[in-house]
């Protein structure tokens, strides 16, 4: 990948904010930038995919009552729950990194890099078809390159396209499960197949940590970032004017931008 820039986005934001940033980074991406953000939740935060049937799959009455927040992300896949976890995000654009399929690869291969770092031994899922949007949770089936250990899934990601550019971003579990999910789940709900860096290696990893050797085998693959920013003013402001909708029911539950 061509010149990057790398920001180590730790201090934990809500959900609603998360998603307007890398909303925002998909924009710069389309104007020729290339990010990796690395960044957590607080307070913790279930999402859903862009195109995921919330109100028919997931209890909104039972949300409430848990207190939990919630946030429709601009990229596809299904639920998750955002808890004890490291998020990425890379935007660039697409002829960077190629298709779809051969993006997913690269940055997972990115992934799979870093977690040996820490002493994790994953492996790429085996391609597949995709699961349907009203399937269930994120963690209860891998797709093809996602990171797994022992039939566990360590890393989930989620992507969009857009003007010629592509945001995907994904979470690392450090601790926990998703099991949150299916408590909120109308009807049966899928296994959960989640595995945290703590269950695989036996011991907890800081969000630092995990933070520092995902930088590290990034530089390792793409090159040195060509700046490392810690609160990028162009983005935050213009990540206000996404806020209302990520913070909108309407687009939570229906996918609809709030007017």
């Amino acid at each position: 990948m061509q010149a990057w820039v790398l920001w180590a986005d730790l201090a934990p934001r809500p959900g609603w904010r998360n998603m307007a940033i890398d909303r925002t980074l998909l924009e710069r991406a389309q104007a020729g930038e290339r990010w990796l953000r690395l960044y957590a939740w607080d307070p913790p935060c279930l999402s859903f995919g862009r195109h995921e049937p919330a109100s028919r799959r997931y209890d909104s009455e039972r949300i409430a009552e848990l207190g939990l927040s919630v946030v429709r992300r601009p990229t596809g896949g299904r639920a998750v729950w955002h808890a004890a976890e490291l998020t990425y995000a890379v935007a660039a654009p697409s002829a960077g990194l190629g298709s779809l399929p051969e993006a997913c690869d690269e940055i997972h291969r990115m992934l799979r890099d870093a977690l040996a770092l820490l002493g994790a031994a994953t492996e790429p899922a085996p391609p597949r078809p995709a699961a349907a949007v009203d399937a269930g949770a994120c963690f209860s089936r891998p797709a093809g390159g996602e990171l797994m250990v022992g039939g566990g899934k360590v890393v989930g990601s989620a992507q969009v396209r857009e003007d010629g550019a592509f945001l995907q971003h994904g979470s690392i579990l450090l601790a926990g499960n998703q099991s949150t999910v299916a408590s909120v789940t109308r009807g049966p709900a899928p296994p959960d197949l989640s595995a945290s860096l703590a269950r695989v290696l036996g011991r907890p990893i800081a969000r630092e940590q995990l933070a520092q050797a995902v930088a590290a085998a990034a530089a390792a693959r793409w090159g040195p970032p060509a700046r490392r920013v810690e609160a990028p003013a162009e983005v935050l402001e213009r990540a206000e004017a996404h806020d209302a909708c990520f913070r909108s029911p309407a687009w939570t539950w229906t996918g609809t931008p709030s007017a």
